[in-house]
């Protein structure tokens, strides 16, 4: 068999991947905290302690594969909004928020006040603060960069912000919201919030718009390839294993 059947094989499924990749990017670039997702490539090997495969065997299984994707914390620009209740993250750290799969972590800080008065995401997520859900009297709200909490001059609560210990690796949930392994979140100390002002996405859309057109090219490409070793092995079928 062929190993460039199974390299252009395994090429496909992680253009393929890496397609889909590249498209929610370009989706997201209007959404407010979201974190571009960049995929990472990995080898697959034939197992060096399996002494018993022959060069072929370790020839077919010599190619690279989608090994996950990491995501881009690099910050968005700062757009000012005048907003009270926009606010954003100046540093590393995200907002802690209540959903119900359990707490998640976001940069988008386009939040509102629901009827009952809880400070809730866009989508309607309860953010958290050092006591819990964020609740808010009537009256002007002021924000200082420590996440100290005042309405109407008096101080209502802190917003809960946490970093990550380094290494950590991010999971997207959807849009901005992102879930972080056990035990490597901890309090934010090296971020400030900034109010009246919302984070952009990190998706630069030049750059993602011509990543896309580039891999619809390779994909096409691969196919081509899988298309001509289909063909000659075809060939191969009919007119040279009748002679054998």
């Amino acid at each position: 068999m062929n190993s460039g059947l199974y390299a252009a094989c395994a090429a496909l499924i992680a253009r393929t991947q890496t397609l889909e990749v590249a498209a929610n990017n370009l989706a997201n670039v209007n959404t407010a905290g979201y974190k571009a997702q960049q995929v990472a490539f990995q080898s697959l090997l034939a197992k060096s302690g399996a002494a018993n495969l022959s060069p072929i065997n370790r020839a077919i299984n010599d190619f690279a594969v989608l090994g996950g994707t990491v995501i881009n914390r690099a910050a968005g620009n700062f757009e000012s909004t005048g907003s009270e209740f926009d606010l954003a993250v100046e540093g590393a750290g995200c907002f802690a928020v209540q959903t119900k799969a359990g707490v998640r972590y976001t940069r988008d800080g386009r939040f509102q006040v629901s009827t009952q008065g809880a400070l809730t995401t866009s989508s309607g997520d309860a953010v958290l603060g050092d006591q819990g859900p964020v609740r808010l009297p009537n009256g002007p709200l002021s924000v200082a960069p420590d996440g100290t909490i005042s309405v109407n001059g008096a101080v209502t609560g802190k917003l809960k912000m946490v970093e990550f210990a380094p290494g950590a690796q991010l999971r997207s949930e959807g849009g901005s919201y992102y879930s972080a392994p056990a035990g490597t979140e901890r309090t934010a100390v090296n971020s400030s919030v900034r109010q009246g002002v919302i984070e952009s996405s990190n998706v630069n859309p030049m750059e993602a718009a011509v990543g896309l057109v580039a891999l619809q090219r390779h994909f096409e490409m691969l196919q081509r390839a899988l298309s001509i070793f289909h063909s000659d092995f075809n060939r191969i079928a009919v007119e040279d294993l009748p002679r054998v």
